[in-house]
């Protein structure tokens, strides 16, 4: 396992602190606040070390505040109700006494059901594809000297996108966006772990897919943009340590928010998880 891997599953494995309290530290990845999806991964471990024997199918979280990485987060679990089949629990992210994040994680037991599934689209085979750190290496030149080594350093997920943008120089595209990822070296077997995984990395590259029909991204100072929400639904087993495609479309925008889902595939074609999130997205004044 890559050293920066290792380092990703310990920042979500959190620190007990007794009647369903944890407590985990933030990683700095160079954005002004802590990476929204880390509060997901680990909040989603959290609610998941207080049900035995059931596996989270959803979680809907609302993104309150932003959090300071140079702090830990504190996590309270609230155990709402577990019934015969499933289990639910309200997860509050805090630091410093303040909630950056609330939301609701339900559980199942495994059962057969009906099985269907959207096809998986088309997308370039992953082996024809550059990584998302090698595009960054070519526009270095632009990223402010003390945050070079940030975007330069190893990272523990691989993101190969599809027909990447210019983050500097973006062009009008219609909303629509894929990638590639996978997590960098062998993981554990514990489908915990690739949930929260894979709740961490649905994050990357979202939002922006809202920002395409405008010609704007993130990078670009006349934008002010922050994730409201983000909702994750787990369909089938996978493996975060294969490649798996994220598809993703923004059907809306208006009133100062965009809406982005996305469906997320195994290399076989297996649907196995899907995600929305809103997100604040207006011109500066």
């Amino acid at each position: 396992m890559l050293e920066a891997t290792r380092e990703l599953v310990e920042l979500l494995a959190l620190n007990s602190l007794g009647n369903d309290h944890f407590q985990g530290q933030s990683q700095d990845l160079g954005f002004p606040a802590v990476f929204g999806g880390q509060v997901l991964g680990q909040g989603l471990m959290a609610a998941s070390r207080t049900v035995d024997n059931r596996m989270p199918h959803s979680m809907h979280a609302y993104f309150l505040r932003p959090g300071d990485h140079n702090l830990p987060i504190d996590y309270e679990v609230q155990r709402v109700r577990d019934g015969g089949t499933f289990s639910v629990r309200r997860v509050i992210a805090r630091q410093q006494g303040k909630e950056i994040l609330t939301g609701s994680v339900s559980f199942q037991v495994e059962e057969e059901g009906f099985d269907h599934q959207v096809d998986m689209p088309f997308a370039p085979d992953v082996d024809d594809l550059d990584s998302e750190q090698q595009h960054v290496e070519k526009v270095l030149p632009q990223i402010p000297e003390e945050l070079q080594t940030l975007f330069t350093r190893d990272r523990p997920i691989e993101i190969r996108p599809v027909d990447p943008v210019d983050i500097f120089k973006p062009d009008v595209r219609p909303p629509f966006r894929q990638s590639w990822l996978k997590a960098q070296g062998q993981l554990p077997d514990d489908p915990i772990v690739h949930r929260c995984l894979l709740a961490y990395a649905s994050d990357f590259n979202f939002l922006g897919t809202a920002l395409q029909p405008h010609g704007m991204t993130f990078a670009d100072r006349r934008v002010q943009a922050a994730s409201l929400d983000h909702a994750i639904w787990f369909h089938r087993d996978f493996r975060m340590d294969d490649w798996l495609l994220y598809d993703k479309d923004s059907p809306s925008a208006s009133g100062g928010r965009g809406l982005n889902r996305g469906n997320i595939f195994s290399r076989d074609g297996a649907l196995v998880a899907s995600t929305a999130q809103e997100a604040l997205i207006r011109r500066r004044r």
